[in-house]
């Protein structure tokens, strides 16, 4: 029996781990989507291409599957994450499009090369695991609702606590740069 040559390929040999993927995942109006450089990185093509694939099948991609980022949300995602300038040299010309996860699983029917398959595949998975942990999450907090009602004041503090726990954690910015220590002045005599 003949193997296919796509059976020797897994996302591994592919070399995107999950982390990866599971950072480009991006919140905006409220959805979960990824960016199309993102995409096109993740696909190993170039942004231009990626888009005008999309383009050209763009039927396939109403505006809950694809949109096209507001200069606010391109602005904020700019000093958010990064991007690049949009005037000037280098940099986009042109505001980000944003694929939701139906939208990502749609370009698996426009791209159709071995990696697209495989990163698609990853995408997929870096979704669900998203979707489970955030389930995880409201299922914790109902519980302790109920839990909460149940038990009198005496809990109080346990459920304030927890509570605590449960809230993102709000990181400082890093500096960057070397510090130094105070210098003393000199003694004068």
């Amino acid at each position: 029996m003949l193997k296919k040559e796509t059976d020797s390929l897994t996302p591994s040999k592919v070399g995107i781990p999950e982390e990866v993927v599971e950072g480009k995942i991006l919140l905006v109006r409220g959805q979960k989507v990824m960016l199309d450089s993102d995409l096109a990185a993740l696909y190993g093509v170039e942004t231009f291409n990626l888009n005008k694939a999309v383009k050209r099948n763009r039927e396939r991609f109403p505006e809950d599957f694809m949109f096209q980022l507001t200069a606010a949300e391109a602005e904020a995602l700019r000093f958010q994450i990064g991007m690049s300038k949009t005037q000037g040299r280098g940099g986009r010309r042109y505001r980000p499009y944003a694929f939701t996860e139906q939208g990502v699983a749609m370009l698996s029917s426009v791209l159709r090369s071995r990696r697209a398959v495989l990163v698609n595949v990853a995408i997929m998975r870096a979704f669900v695991k998203l979707r489970q942990l955030l389930a995880t999450h409201k299922d914790l907090a109902r519980q302790l609702e109920a839990m909460e009602k149940k038990y009198d004041a005496q809990f109080k503090v346990v459920f304030d606590a927890l509570r605590q726990l449960m809230q993102p954690i709000a990181s400082s910015p890093k500096r960057i740069g070397f510090t130094t220590a105070p210098t003393k002045p000199a003694n004068k005599k």
